[in-house]
């Protein structure tokens, strides 16, 4: 078996500011065809995050790449994770503890998502949020430009407590849009966790598949001890770092999986 995840670089990437709502970040962008914003995971745009982008790339996807937090390229350590968490902990834009939470950075995605609906072929877009942005995927699909969210072992709020557990990253209000759409147009979203992630917790998934029903489709990746998998108890990054290459393997059949949940909802 393949011995480490899939990365990529940022060679051919476009990079250009983008502004909205008060709020201006970096943009990366590369591939043609429906579009796909693909939301930074803890610490930032690391090399694996990079290799799911160019898989989405080339995989028939415009991709853009927003860049709040973290330094682009820059691999993953400890004290790199920790930094950032230190810093979205103050930042007003993410609230990292507030439970129903309209958070500023997602009404920025929107506005992400929205002008790159304006520029591809299908009549909307896809977002999919990783760890602590796994939830701003859902919340983005409050604009109707939003036609497919998937929430891949959403954090936020970091989940102390019972509250911020069940707390589904967006304020009831949101959550409350988003679940209308399910009801009344075509949108639908994945959820993805590993099963002893405390971090993704289970109780926020039940919240979300409460509100949204049958549109909200759980994969659910066994990590307890003997798994098939081979996954640690820490397993977290579904879409990224636990992925390995090899056929059958199951985070990448869980990728797989996204992929065809893309087209189908953009094609």
């Amino acid at each position: 078996m393949a011995s480490s995840a899939p990365t990529a670089t940022l060679a051919g990437w476009a990079r250009s500011p983008f502004s909205a709502v008060g709020i201006t970040h970096d943009c990366y962008e590369k591939g043609a065809g429906p579009g796909v914003v693909l939301i930074l995971e803890l610490p930032g745009m690391t090399p694996e995050v990079l290799g799911l982008a160019q898989h989405l790339v080339d995989e028939g996807f415009t991709v853009v790449v927003p860049s709040p937090f973290g330094v682009p390229e820059r691999a993953s350590s400890p004290g790199y994770v920790l930094g950032t968490v230190a810093r979205l902990c103050v930042s007003a834009e993410l609230r990292a503890f507030a439970v129903d939470a309209k958070r500023p950075i997602t009404a920025w995605l929107r506005a992400v998502a929205a002008d790159l609906a304006g520029r591809t072929p299908a009549s909307g877009v896809g977002v999919i949020g990783m760890c602590f942005t796994g939830g701003f995927a859902l919340a983005t699909a409050v604009d109707d430009s939003v036609l497919a969210s998937v929430v891949s072992q959403p954090a936020a709020p970091f989940p102390l407590g019972r509250a911020r557990q069940a707390d589904p990253s967006m304020s009831r209000n949101e959550l409350a849009r988003v679940a209308e759409r399910s009801r009344e147009t075509p949108f639908c979203a994945i959820g993805l966790r590993f099963s002893e992630d405390r971090n993704a917790p289970r109780a926020r998934f039940d919240t979300l598949a409460a509100a949204l029903g049958d549109r909200f489709e759980v994969i659910e990746l066994d990590s307890s001890p003997g798994n098939a998998g081979g996954f640690s108890k820490t397993a977290h990054s579904v879409l990224t770092s636990e992925v390995r290459d090899v056929s059958g393997h199951p985070a990448l059949v869980a990728r797989e999986r996204v992929v065809r949940f893309l087209r189908e909802q953009l094609t």
